[in-house]
């Protein structure tokens, strides 16, 4: 093991000061074949990894070419490396969401979550202190999920992180409501993240899937967590991040407040307004601009908003921590709270215990 990758780091301050990155992803260098039912070889759909160079590899799906990507995906070292040349001392590092598998069998959907969970603990084992493993589960099977998830907690995951739907099921459906109880009652945090989105020729261009479709489907995730009753039913321990800044929801939580008293008989299905609710969920600051994480701060609160970077992918912020730091306006507290703190928080005492270790 190289020091780079032994090392535990001591930022200014202490250990309550960690920059703690709560939005990364990970992709294993390879894993075994997938199309292992007649179901997944008529589909066609099967992921699996064209490696290209020692650097450089091709996700697939079936025949057809996902996504580019490079060792930062798989590579501990080269993670390790650009999070100190970023400043982040700590990673959580959580599937790409390809993957979740949410269209398939269940019996299929469990064994691929089961085989990346696994991978995802090889990729950071080589540094626990640093990089911190989140959990993938079959949502669309709430029983498989709930086993999946207990035995990735035993196995040295500290959160979950889900797509923010199952087909045409959203997140207040009873079955992802009972999975969301069920993390509440063992102690995992839990990432949602937007997948599968929407696709039209409109969307086709400019990659506007993800530049308008994950901000929409983000907003609508957060919607039905509040207008379709799912806090209500949720208790209030749970620990629940949203990618992105939350989406659009922020920018448009007064039109929806609006709406829930202008039209109570099809919109305040909640117990209390939109407003009641601002203190359930956290966001990561996936935003870019500071305009953008002052709404944020203002909309949700400091406590509420947490760095997340989108590492490695393109899209995503680097260095790592950029906006958060050169924010002007921000005191020293909420500055160390946007950081790490509030991370800290939402990851929960085991996360903390192995920091500390």
């Amino acid at each position: 093991m190289t020091e780079a990758l032994a090392s535990t780091p001591t930022p200014q301050g202490g250990a309550a000061n960690l920059a703690i990155d709560i939005h990364t992803h990970y992709v294993p260098h390879g894993w075994p074949d997938l199309a292992t039912s007649d179901e997944m070889t008529a589909r066609g759909e099967w992921p699996w990894l064209r490696v290209e160079t020692e650097h450089d590899a091709m996700i697939m799906l079936g025949t057809n070419e996902f996504r580019r990507i490079e060792s930062d995906c798989w590579d501990a070292e080269r993670r390790l490396a650009d999070m100190d040349a970023d400043g982040i001392d700590v990673q959580v590092v959580s599937p790409t969401p390809v993957f979740f598998s949410y269209g398939w069998d269940p019996i299929e959907a469990d064994k691929v979550c089961r085989i990346f969970n696994d991978l995802a603990l090889e990729i950071c084992a080589p540094a626990p202190k640093r990089l911190l493993p989140f959990a993938q589960v079959p949502l669309q099977d709430t029983d498989a999920a709930c086993r999946e998830v207990e035995r990735c907690k035993v196995n040295g995951h500290l959160g979950v992180e889900i797509g923010n739907h199952v087909g045409d099921r959203d997140l207040d459906d009873a079955g992802i409501i009972a999975f969301l109880q069920h993390c509440a009652s063992i102690d995992m945090p839990v990432f949602v993240h937007p997948w599968d989105l929407p696709n039209s020729p409109r969307l086709d261009r400019w990659m506007a899937q993800w530049l308008t479709g994950m901000p929409a489907e983000t907003h609508l995730s957060i919607l039905a967590l509040i207008l379709g009753g799912g806090f209500d039913q949720l208790p209030a321990d749970l620990r629940i991040c949203f990618a992105h800044g939350g989406g659009s929801f922020a920018f448009w939580l007064g039109r929806v407040e609006n709406a829930w008293h202008r039209r109570p008989d099809t919109i305040a299905t909640s117990e209390h307004p939109p407003s009641h609710y601002l203190d359930r969920f956290s966001v990561d600051s996936a935003v870019f601009t500071e305009p953008a994480l002052r709404l944020l701060i203002d909309t949700l609160g400091a406590n509420r908003v947490m760095l997340g970077s989108d590492y490695p992918y393109p899209l995503g912020e680097r260095p790592s921590g950029a906006l958060i730091r050169s924010a002007s306006g921000l005191d020293d507290s909420v500055r160390t709270a946007l950081l790490g703190g509030n991370a800290r928080v939402f990851l929960g005492p085991a996360a903390v215990d192995r920091l500390r270790q």
